[in-house]
């Protein structure tokens, strides 16, 4: 079970860019989770990918020497899930939100892959904390990247 959390039901395997592909994942996912269930469910999202998130890195790491390996992308569904919270709290219709929803799966994945600032202090941690909070970082800062460009519109 905690392959199938930590590869996001083996999107993870996906290649190239396994990270990329499982933001996709989640930002698809997070559209239906948002429309269907509000800011409560995106919510709820965010706190079960963390929390299996964590407790499934920790478990496919132990013993490995590397510490984050390229399948594990279920940080990458936490921190995009994140990057969305905008649009959760400032609900548009679809054809209106498209342009937000590319801007912050893009924005996310830039934060994420450049690692600026803390998000690369928090991605040097060792071990399932450094895995999944560099992406709650980037997608922190993706969402208020987003909610700054929302509020200028």
């Amino acid at each position: 079970m905690s392959h199938a959390i930590a590869t996001f039901f083996y999107i993870g395997h996906l290649r190239p860019a396994p990270g990329s592909w499982g933001s996709l994942a989640a930002l698809i996912c997070g559209v239906g989770l948002i429309y269907g269930a509000g800011l409560i469910g995106l919510c709820a999202g965010i706190f079960l990918a963390c929390f299996l998130g964590y407790w499934a890195t920790a478990h496919e790491t132990a013993g490995n020497s590397d510490h984050d390996p390229s399948e594990i992308v279920i940080d990458e569904v936490a921190g995009q899930w994140i990057a969305l919270l905008p649009l959760a709290i400032w609900p548009l219709p679809f054809d209106s939100a498209v342009f937000y929803y590319l801007f912050g799966f893009t924005a996310f994945r830039v934060f994420d892959i450049t690692k600026p600032g803390l998000i690369g202090w928090a991605d040097r941690l060792i071990g399932p904390l450094g895995v999944m909070l560099d992406d709650v970082i980037a997608g922190l800062m993706a969402a208020a990247a987003m909610g700054l460009v929302m509020a200028l519109q």
